[in-house]
């Protein structure tokens, strides 16, 4: 007999579930080692009942989340019956529906007097994975055994009892294995912070009373998916994104979705190229995360978000073997970004030829570096992903502007860049330059948010660095007419400088930078919305005002003339030009 729910004690469970996730995230802040977790935010938390299904993911970054719903499934179905009080599992491998390898998985079984309740769920990117390349970004690999360490399912605790033999296996493998150890232990904090934040909520409602608020949460999530499905005309609909050629001979690629509306159902097949031997190719688990953020992108709906979402949903990613249901040994390391966020485009845009009242911009796409060395401060080795790298600009709505330096798309605004003195403290770099890039913004009667620059030079060292992403050869997709004219600042770049000045523009590599060399990424904005020539005069003098639109893009994509004093619109010179 199902247990009645009051909406009060609903609203008081719903809160604690929140709060779990909200002081797990808080925890990996805090307490973890590696720029990349503590400034730079990049894990995600998620709490699982006992089916094994997703009750609330936090507003982490995307591409962790979707993938987490079929990971835990698998690494609960791979113990069975072996899973008990105490145990603690591990895990990274897409052949078991993770997402890459650099993002390694934490699973924490919640016992409660003897019955499975919940499960506490972390994933964070760890700087290093082990293999031929730092921080994990292979360029050159032909298959994933060339990417790093693949960690299948494995028991870190098991029974409450530390298993030090396979952490030391796991850390031996990796670089920087300060760093990686105190990430490890930062998840295993926060995922038992969340054990304890739980067991309290069962002491004080009762297992019946907790579950019976889970499963009106999963409903409410299932009707709002419907009632939006329903809003939407039966029909099929398609939606197409054209991955650039990242320079190593396999040229441009399409990803194609195609969705059947039907009643409050949708069904979404994927049709991607053939896998290739290159490290874009995207497992199962990371292509439902590109899928999953198209669909919410497009939906907007309030919370709760949890796995009743997608009850509704059905994902067929075309035939195994393909770019986007990649199978073994298929490099994948890049997958997180590219082509993830390609795919994401294709869902999101079959979705607005269905309902163009929800037309939005894509966001700018991930293209960054990864820097590695010997630390002359102490002699011992670092590494880590630049995530302030990879910053990009948000895509323009029907209302507003985009947001500046919040992208990529892949993490949707919940990324951080850090501060630039924790990261000259923490790395021998000084950091030369940080901001946004003029008329980086895809152009629109809503501008595109602006794209930033990151520029570095390494101290009394030779630093490695390992380039990786797009966005460089194809700017980011406006929407509703917005259309670019000055297409250069538009896109991504990785530009080398020389000591007598020279600059050198290079693409997905590696290379190794020297003092008084520096080596600057640039990212691209987000897309604009509408035509550029309905933009208010009055708000592209702003923007020239403020450094994000140059006086040559105001004439030539804006239509937009001002006087020379730079300070008021020529009314009567936009009027001819915009004629």
């Amino acid at each position: 007999m199902a247990t009645h729910v009051d909406p009060i004690t609903l609203a008081v469970v719903r809160g604690a579930l929140e709060t779990t996730q909200r002081e797990m995230t808080l925890t990996l802040e805090k307490t973890g080692r590696s720029s990349v977790f503590n400034l730079a935010h990049d894990y995600s938390n998620a709490l699982f009942d006992h089916f094994p299904e997703m009750i609330l993911q936090g507003q982490d970054i995307p591409i962790h989340l979707g993938s987490l719903i079929p990971a835990m499934k698998a690494v609960a179905g791979h113990f069975g019956d072996d899973i008990h009080e105490g145990d603690v599992i591990y895990h990274n491998d897409p052949a078991y529906k993770g997402s890459h390898i650099l993002d390694c998985c934490m699973y924490k079984p919640v016992f409660y007097r003897g019955e499975l309740v919940f499960w506490t769920v972390c994933k964070g990117h760890l700087t290093d994975i082990g293999g031929p390349v730092p921080a994990g970004y292979n360029p050159d690999a032909k298959e994933i055994y060339a990417e790093g360490l693949r960690i299948p399912p494995v028991k870190l605790w098991e029974k409450g009892k530390r298993r030090d033999d396979v952490i030391n296996l796991l850390l031996t493998n990796m670089r920087a294995r300060r760093d990686q150890e105190g990430d490890i232990n930062a998840q295993f904090g926060a995922c038992r912070v969340g054990e304890r934040n739980l067991l309290a909520l069962l002491d004080k409602y009762g297992v019946n009373t907790v579950r019976a608020c889970i499963a009106e949460l999963k409903d409410m999530a299932d009707r709002q998916m419907r009632a939006l499905i329903r809003a939407v005309p039966d029909g099929v609909y398609r939606g197409c994104a054209v991955l650039e050629d990242a320079g190593h001979g396999f040229g441009e690629m399409a990803i194609t979705s195609t969705i059947t509306v039907s009643g409050d159902r949708l069904h979404i097949e994927v049709q991607s190229p053939p896998q290739i031997p290159y490290f874009i190719n995207s497992y199962e688990g990371n292509s439902l995360s590109g899928v999953y953020l198209g669909l919410m992108m497009f939906a907007q709906l309030p919370p709760p978000y949890n796995e009743g979402l997608y009850r509704c949903v059905t994902v067929d990613l075309g035939p195994r073997g393909t770019l986007c249901n990649a199978v073994e040994p298929a490099p994948h390391v890049n997958c997180t970004t590219t082509p993830m966020e390609t795919l994401t485009d294709a869902v999101r845009m079959a979705l607005e030829q269905a309902a163009p009242e929800r037309v939005t911009a894509s966001w700018g796409h991930a293209s960054g570096i990864n820097i590695a060395g010997i630390d002359p401060r102490s002699g011992e080795q670092y590494v880590t992903m630049v995530l302030a790298s990879i910053i990009s600009g948000a895509g323009a709505t029907q209302v507003m502007d985009g947001w500046h330096a919040v992208g990529p798309l892949c993490c949707f605004g919940a990324l951080s860049s850090g501060d630039i003195e924790l990261l000259e403290y923490s790395y021998p770099i000084i950091i030369h330059r940080y901001g946004l890039v003029p008329d980086s913004g895809g152009a629109g009667k809503y501008r595109g948010g602006s794209g930033t620059a990151w520029e570095v030079e390494p101290r009394e060292h030779e630093m490695q660095v390992i380039a990786f992403g797009e966005g460089r050869q194809i700017p980011t997709m406006g929407a509703a007419g917005a259309e670019n004219r000055l297409l250069e600042p538009k896109l991504g770049k990785l530009v080398v400088t020389r000591p007598d000045g020279r600059q050198v523009h290079r693409h997905n590599t590696m290379l190794t930078i020297k003092p008084g060399e520096r080596i600057t990424n640039i990212n691209p904005g987000g897309g604009g919305y509408g035509p550029a020539f309905e933009r208010d005069p009055r708000a592209v003098l702003e923007d020239v005002r403020n450094g994000l639109v140059s006086r040559e893009a105001a004439e030539l994509e804006y239509g937009v003339a001002l006087n020379p004093d730079g300070l008021s619109v020529n009314w009567a010179r936009t009027e001819r030009l915009r004629g």
